[in-house]
């Protein structure tokens, strides 16, 4: 297969948000390839294309914004970098010194830009050379541009511990002298593991250039400036690995000079010709970065820049004591940034249309559907209630934040637990081949960097390809294995098949407004998979059940990692993975916490929140070839339980559906009082006849031994739990990722759907519980 051969996409877009309210403008960021594209706002309210299940379901809103528009394209510029605005003292007319402390993570991959202010022949920089080296470029008055490189490669490092460098670069413009300092930091974490010697290197050279052509482009951290024909900058040549202490002088430095600006202030000799002196630990606090997305000058300058792609903070730097894993607390050990070619938070495109939200619109599922001749792409968004008094009576919180963990996922292509996991063959999607090919199109949080380092980060503002209408998961060998959006959308097309009234909100709503949120309604449904939770969404929830809210868990392996919204900007979060967990990579020791707020990272379990003290059960095994069913336990007939089974007869339930075949599959929670489950709680049912390929979750298994699988692993199943709360609250969870392919057997006349009926019927009444 050539290239030519590979699956396209003609149209993407993105709107920069999930949740809207009536009177909103949602605005829409569209690449389109041919040259018109069709527009229309459409109501969602199922998207499996299984011809098994209910079918594609949504319904044209009639919108002043359906239309038909000119097609653009619009390009997408990944990399994280810093960027200071021009200033004449970043322009030095007699000489030049660069400085920094480098952990290079990829020399290998060619020209990298640390300190950058070159643009369009002009200018002077400081970089990972083609060969993986340090090489400084200089533009000269005339025109002539020279390189000057040490000729010994980095040693570069995906390990824990790879090493750090003093790296320095001086220029004296009368006499053409350049030189070139490139020394492994000897105390860095690597120093027992072999000798830095030979990855040491002093050069110095005349050049032919008598002074540096000065520019009006800024001055780059990470990547070097490239100027776009609408006369705005983005980074080209982006670094890869951390960055520290980077300081530009106008004037030439000796060695001890260097070193002494680097560990503090520069010597009162050349402080004058200080140009910018970025510290990075300048903004962590106690309150963790409040202003993420500034890099402070400590210079007289105030030549004060701004991060693009959101580069890692929270970071250990090359001073790093070992001793310190709290960046607040010794911030100066924090200094400093990871930086990545392949980093992207904002796609930043232009705006193509908007559609204000009118008045009276229904709470629900949306999306902009643009289709060219040969392709479509759909922008979902969700419509909440405009005030608490307009609200139904029951909420579906989409676990938006979860979609955003799996944004462009590369689990079909580059995961190499796809198959095992499932036990076949995975199918690829043109999305999948898509994203693999784009990968400026950013990664999810189940992915890593292309120099090892695990994706922390995840944005809305990008075209997203799988929380789409239509798409069928990396699990697609599973008889329609939906997974996120399109599995939810199926406990929203039950929801409106049964009649009931209902709003749709979000889990960025949740952490903004936390339990004043879900208080208006008398019971909350979750989504199938609700994993990813901030501190701020589980004490909304944690509020709203000891208020008296009843709570409807309609998944698995939810309420797991702890995550932290972006302080400025709730449409992007960020993951640390800590100690344990099923997780895709892990972080390195020292960079547990969230740098956007400072609390620990990793999995809820291991902050003493387990996901049993919120709903009861929490995620015990996984397995994706085929689902199995529940049977009866005998709290299932207690009198107190009888209006959940009231009008099923059956011992077995859910032995049928549209996820491999069964309600119980794919991802399974238990019941666990060691871990909080509550002792009033009624263990209603439990699935079995699990496969072998069901296997028990590596927080779970404190010794490998050889009947940690399905048919002999008791704890290998998914329990179906109900139990009360103070002020007449109550919990209801399904412990199944694949319980909601079984809601609409028999065209929703079926056991499982009768039990959701009958326990959101007494749910929703203003009575007491039984």
């Amino acid at each position: 297969m050539t290239t030519d051969d590979l699956p396209t996409k003609e149209i993407t877009g993105y709107t920069d948000q999930w949740s809207f309210q009536p009177g909103d403008t949602v605005p829409f960021r569209i690449n389109c390839v041919p040259d018109e594209y069709e527009a229309e706002i459409v109501r969602v309210y199922c998207g499996d294309l299984n011809p098994e299940g209910p079918g594609v379901k949504e319904e044209v809103i009639d919108a002043p914004v359906n239309d038909t528009y000119d097609g653009r394209v619009q390009q997408i510029h990944a990399g994280s970098y810093a960027k200071i605005p021009d200033d004449p003292h970043l322009n030095p007319e007699d000489g030049l010194t660069l400085q920094a402390m480098v952990q290079p993570t990829l020399p290998e991959r060619g020209t990298q830009a640390i300190l950058s202010k070159f643009s369009d022949g002009a200018g002077y920089g400081l970089y990972v050379g083609e060969d993986g080296d340090l090489c400084l470029r200089l533009a000269g008055s005339d025109g002539d541009v020279e390189e000057v490189a040490t000729g010994l490669s980095f040693e570069g490092g995906k390990r824990q511990g790879a090493t750090w460098y003093f790296v320095g670069a001086t220029f004296d413009s009368e006499s053409g002298e350049v030189m070139l300092y490139q020394e492994p930091h000897h105390e860095s974490q690597r120093k027992l593991l072999h000798p830095l010697d030979e990855y040491e290197a002093v050069v110095e050279e005349t050049v032919s250039i008598d002074g540096i052509a000065a520019n009006e482009s800024p001055f780059m951290i990470g990547g070097e400036p490239m100027e776009l024909d609408d006369g705005t900058f983005v980074a080209e040549s982006c670094f890869n690995g951390k960055i520290e202490r980077p300081r530009v002088f106008s004037e030439l430095l000796d060695l001890a000079d260097m070193r002494s600006a680097i560990t503090g202030t520069a010597p009162a000799d050349v402080a004058s010709s200080l140009a910018g002196a970025w510290d990075f630990s300048e903004e962590i606090s106690s309150n963790g970065i409040p202003e993420y997305t500034d890099v402070s000058d400590a210079s007289p300058h105030e030549n004060h820049g701004e991060l693009i792609n959101t580069p890692a903070r929270g970071m250990t730097g090359y001073n790093w004591s070992e001793d310190e894993y709290n960046f607040t607390n010794a911030p100066e050990e924090y200094g400093a940034i990871h930086f990545h070619h392949d980093d992207l938070t904002d796609a930043d495109w232009e705006l193509d249309f908007e559609y204000t939200l009118p008045d009276g619109l229904e709470s629900g599922v949306y999306a902009a559907r643009l289709r060219t001749d040969d392709d479509e792409f759909y922008i979902p968004f969700f419509v909440r209630p405009a005030s608490p008094e307009d609200t139904a009576p029951i909420a579906f919180l989409a676990p938006t934040a979860s979609y955003l963990a799996y944004t462009n996922d590369h689990l079909t292509t580059d995961g190499v637990i796809t198959e095992p996991l499932s036990a076949q063959v995975s199918v690829m999607r043109e999305e999948d081949i898509f994203l693999s090919e784009h990968r400026e199109y950013g990664l999810s949080l189940y992915d890593s960097h292309a120099d090892g380092s695990g994706i922390m980060y995840s944005s809305r503002k990008r075209p997203v390809m799988n929380m789409v209408p239509k798409y069928k998961h990396w699990l697609s060998s599973v008889p329609s294995t939906l997974w996120q959006f399109n599995a939810d959308l199926h406990i929203v097309d039950w929801l409106e098949e049964m009649g009931y009234e209902y709003d749709v909100v979000t889990d960025e709503d949740l952490y903004e407004e936390g339990s004043d949120l879900l208080e208006p309604y008398n019971v909350v449904l979750t989504g199938s998979h609700p994993e990813y939770y901030s501190s701020e969404m589980w004490d909304g929830v944690e509020a709203y059940q000891r208020q008296g809210g009843r709570f409807m868990y309609m998944g698995a392996n939810g309420f797991y990692w702890s995550i932290a919204f972006h302080p400025q900007d709730s449409q992007i979060i960020e993951v640390r993975r800590g100690i344990t967990g099923s997780g895709a990579w892990f972080n390195n020791p020292g960079e547990m916490r969230h740098s956007f707020t400072g609390e620990m990272g990793g999995i809820w379990r291991d902050r003493n929140k387990p996901p049993q003290k919120i709903a009861g059960v929490g995620w015990i095994a996984e397995g994706f070839d085929k689902s199995s069913y529940y049977m009866r336990k005998p709290d299932s007939y207690e009198p107190e339980t009888e209006f959940i089974f009231e009008g099923i007869e059956d011992e077995q339930l859910g032995d049928f559906g549209l996820i491999g075949h069964g309600a119980a599959g794919l991802e399974l929670d238990i019941y666990n009082e060691d871990l909080g489950t509550p002792e009033n709680t009624y263990l209603l049912a439990s699935s079995e006849d699990h496969t072998p390929n069901y296997l028990r979750v590596v927080e779970e298994i404190f010794f490998n031994l050889p009947y940690y699988g399905g048919p002999d692993d008791p704890e290998a199943r998914g329990d179906i739990v109900y139990y009360k709360l103070p002020n007449d609250g109550a919990v209801f969870s399904t412990s199944s990722i694949g319980f909601h392919g079984s809601l609409s057997h028999n065209d929703y006349d079926n056991n499982i759907s009768q039990m959701i009926e009958n326990v959101l019927d007494e749910f929703v009444k203003d009575e007491p519980l039984p």
